[in-house]
């Protein structure tokens, strides 16, 4: 009896564990063939440059005992397809739940071709993966942590009082979470404009060509510029708002003593991720009073760390969140509270949440070695 035809569409960039049990479990309804979306394709509707070329995409796949055929579609567009569906005329059209969409089906009904979804279910013993994750982990595009300061990268708070917000960027060791207050989002845009490598060029003129990206015209809420600078500018950075989306003024600290210093003395602490519910502007008390004390917060934490003095140090760093958290009461929920506690009693001398609403990492400042928190590495240039 012969075989039926069966056919599937994708990138395919970076082949990993999940694609190979989809691809086989795709391959038990009959012979596979896979239609890939070119570099160009994918460049425009993904946003980003396939890590491995179209040539060598199909050369993988076609590799792979599961596949008949791969090859790269001349079509354009989120169907870019259609060509190759009338040429093949398979029997089967096969979809994870994540490809899923209307205009398939339509398109499969209306050539009599049986459309089927499968659920994304990784191999047994085996993590889930996905392409993009792969991405992330691979990009040696940096995160950053913004020490003190943070919210007065917004006009609205800065027009009240101006002042600093200290950033270190931070080497890619480690995957952090999403919603994590550690520039994820901003990382994810710079990602889709560079790829997993850093661009040469000025770290401040970079910067901007990131924050216009993330920024783009007719959106609503403004990423604060902290992210793309914090990430970009190498070391330890003090910028210094006075109403306007963009700092009057940026100090570079490149001193290989401060930065040893503070990676000695700062550790993060995993929390659970921030959940979609939550409202950073909730109960907000934005007024003149809470912005000085989060200014002079920031600015008597810079000169601590100038002077390496561990003491004011961890006490500013936490004034200035506790300054935030007056800001926007909503940020700090009360389940931390206890977590604070347990790290104080093994010596951790200052805190405070990366991201708002306790999502993201504890961030501690102590000169006690923290057990099982994640070190981090300044970034040197």
């Amino acid at each position: 009896m012969e075989k039926k035809k069966v056919f599937v569409s994708g990138c395919f960039d970076l082949v990993h564990s999940g694609h190979i049990k989809f691809l086989n479990t795709v391959a038990e309804f009959g012979d596979l063939y896979v239609s890939l979306g070119s570099d160009e394709n994918v460049k425009r509707i993904k946003e980003v440059t396939p890590t491995y070329s179209e040539e060598e995409r199909a050369f993988i796949l076609n590799n792979i005992k599961s596949v008949k055929k791969a090859f790269v579609s001349p079509g354009f567009g989120r169907l870019h397809f259609i060509k190759d569906l009338d040429e093949i005329k398979p029997d089967i059209f096969v979809v994870n739940e994540d490809g899923h969409s209307l205009e398939k089906q339509k398109i499969c009904e209306l050539r009599k071709i049986e459309y089927k979804v499968l659920e994304r279910i990784p191999e047994e013993t085996l993590p889930p993966r996905s392409s993009s994750e792969m991405r992330e982990r691979l990009s040696k595009i940096p995160y950053r942590i913004d020490l003190a300061g943070g919210w007065l990268d917004q006009p609205y708070t800065s027009k009240l009082y101006p002042g600093p917000v200290l950033t270190i960027s931070i080497e890619p060791l480690e995957v952090f979470n999403l919603r994590s207050g550690m520039a994820t989002s901003t990382r994810k845009s710079a990602i889709k404009l560079w790829g997993k490598e850093m661009p040469m060029g000025d770290p401040a003129h970079l910067s901007k060509i990131l924050f216009s990206f993330d920024n783009p015209p007719g959106q609503k809420e403004i990423a604060g510029s902290q992210d793309s600078l914090g990430m970009m500018m190498p070391s330890l950075n003090y910028l210094y708002y006075n109403g306007e989306y963009w700092p009057e003024k940026i100090k570079t600290i490149k001193d290989e003593e401060i930065l040893k210093w503070l990676e000695d003395r700062i550790y993060l602490i995993p929390l659970k991720e921030r959940t979609d519910e939550y409202e950073v502007s909730k109960n907000s008390q934005l007024n003149k009073l809470n912005a000085q004390k989060l200014s002079e917060a920031a600015t008597a934490c810079f000169e601590a760390i100038l002077k390496k003095d561990i003491d004011a140090f961890a006490k500013y760093f936490t004034e200035s969140f506790n300054a935030q958290t007056d800001l926007f009461p909503s940020t700090f929920p009360e389940w931390i509270i206890p977590i604070i506690e347990k790290y104080k009693k093994l010596g951790a001398k200052g805190w405070k949440l990366s991201g708002a609403g306790g999502g993201g990492y504890l961030v501690l400042v102590s000169e006690v070695p923290i057990e099982n928190a994640i070190k981090i590495k300044i970034r040197r240039g």
